[in-house]
């Protein structure tokens, strides 16, 4: 029987597993191509997984389920995503992993606990009008070299722009920990992917600063989502499980 996995939690979590040691369902809560979800336990960990079978597509909308029953499960316990498209050919494998992580992943539950994560998106007008030019390895000399060193002069400051807009946000949310990835989007702008780490119990105080945050910034547009699982502060979670090549985005950290 393979088993497509979720995420993982303790066992402590969920007190009916204290008296079973096979699979027990989780009442009303359904996973990819509407499977029902189970609680395996594995030593002091239990793993949100449900049937999965070769034959089912882990296309767009199973991205979508598998979202959705994390964001179940993160309601009522500390979690651990595991990546999109995570699946164990059998019992053995599922146990397996178990056993060469549960160091890591207990030490990750601990690290997480009583956290969510918070996402920010800042766009700004790029300092740089002009976007990066790809330079034809054939361009006759001094053209070439020329054309590297505004290159890389444009990405400097770009760069500069994006690191003082991120320090700024950092002071102002003060989180415990933080993910930041910049890109230029289509429109000439650029766009800065903040994932913040705080206390779940600072959610309020948060968007309070978000709403102060947007005022000060004036030459910015933001945006706020979450609270959501840590999906960018987990260790990479598997190993030796299969990750088939689906749409969806991988979460590790």
């Amino acid at each position: 029987m393979a088993w497509y996995a979720y995420c993982l939690t303790e066992k402590q979590s969920f007190p009916e597993l204290l008296r079973h040691r096979k699979p027990v369902p989780l009442e009303s809560v359904s996973g990819i191509a509407g499977n029902q979800v189970f609680l395996y336990p594995a030593s002091d960990l239990a793993v949100i997984v449900s049937e999965h079978s070769s034959e089912e597509s882990l296309n767009q909308k199973a991205a979508v389920d598998h979202a959705r029953v994390i964001a179940d499960c993160f309601k009522s316990s500390t979690i651990l995503p595991f990546r999109f498209g995570t699946v164990f050919q059998d019992d053995e494998a599922l146990r397996r992993s178990i056993r060469t992580n549960q160091r890591q992943f207990l030490t990750n539950i601990d690290r997480l606990r009583g956290k969510a994560e918070m996402h920010l998106k800042v766009t700004l007008d790029d300092c740089c009008r002009e976007q990066i030019r790809a330079v034809a390895m054939d361009t006759v000399g001094k053209e070439y070299l020329a054309n590297l060193r505004e290159n890389a002069t444009r990405q400097r400051e770009r760069q500069t722009k994006a690191r003082a807009v991120s320090v700024q946000m950092h002071r102002m949310f003060t989180p415990l920990a933080e993910e930041i990835s910049c890109r230029r989007t289509e429109s000439g702008k650029m766009l800065l992917d903040i994932a913040h780490l705080i206390e779940h119990k600072g959610i309020e105080r948060y968007q309070n600063k978000y709403s102060s945050a947007s005022t000060l910034m004036k030459d910015c547009q933001m945006q706020i989502s979450g609270p959501w699982p840590p999906y960018h502060f987990v260790h990479r979670l598997t190993r030796g499980a299969h990750h088939p090549q689906a749409a969806g985005t991988a979460i590790s950290a």
